[in-house]
């Protein structure tokens, strides 16, 4: 597999829901400690872009999708799922946040743990009614958060500060 194919499979890994920039940073790290020659900064540029492209359509129709197809028979469950669970991270996160929903919708998606990214924080965004140019601000600060911590997970900087301590 040739060097730009990486970068493709990075950009659309990136893109995936629940997977996302947190699943593209490690496959970029693993190949490049496989010896393929990729720029871990391009890496990391494109994995943003990719995990990023998805959220103003999550914003503006995603909701409407979820609530339109929440009563039909086949995609019901699933998407009355999907908005259960936008609707409790939003709820949690105006919950902690107060006035500084900002910050919390930044921290959410810049913490990597499951179900806390883009497409999560994008979808408790539009849920809440946030404004589109804060809630992509704070969504972009917060994947870009979130590839420094898995960046330096994945190159193992954690466990050697642990084992330092």
């Amino acid at each position: 597999m040739d060097v730009f194919t990486h970068y493709i499979i990075v950009f659309f890994i990136s893109m995936v829901p629940l997977i996302e920039l947190r699943g593209a940073i490690p496959y970029a790290i693993g190949f490049i400690d496989a010896g393929v020659p990729l720029k871990l900064w391009l890496c990391y540029v494109i994995a943003i872009i990719g995990n990023m492209l998805p959220v103003p359509l999550i914003f503006f129709f995603a909701r409407k999708v979820l609530e339109w197809g929440a009563d039909k028979p086949v995609i019901g469950k699933f998407f009355t799922f999907c908005l259960e669970k936008g609707h409790k991270g939003g709820v949690k996160l105006q919950k902690k946040a107060g006035k500084g929903l900002f910050v919390a919708l930044l921290l959410f998606v810049g913490i990597p743990l499951p179900g806390t990214g883009a497409w999560t924080g994008t979808l408790a965004a539009s849920i809440l009614d946030m404004d589109f140019k804060s809630s992509v601000i704070a969504v972009l600060l917060g994947v870009i958060l979130a590839g420094i911590i898995m960046g330096l997970v994945s190159a193992g900087l954690f466990g050697a500060l642990g084992a330092l301590i």
